[in-house]
């Protein structure tokens, strides 16, 4: 499991939106964000590009670290 700090997810609606975003992305198997740590955790099924998921997130409002 690999997890990239999110910063500006305060509620259920954040969350569903990170993990849509996230799990758009090519190599995405799963993934979930604990709000409490502002974290989101993904399994990957390939190699992912972190750029790529840092990008996806930005895209909908949020600060990927």
């Amino acid at each position: 499991m690999k997890i990239l700090k999110v910063n500006g997810m305060r509620c259920p609606n954040c969350k569903a939106a990170v993990e849509e975003a996230a799990g758009k992305i090519a190599g995405v198997a799963s993934a979930q964000v604990d709000l409490a740590a502002g974290e989101l955790h993904y399994e990957e099924s390939a190699p992912v590009d972190v750029a790529a998921l840092k990008a996806a997130i930005e895209n909908i409002g949020f600060d990927p670290q």
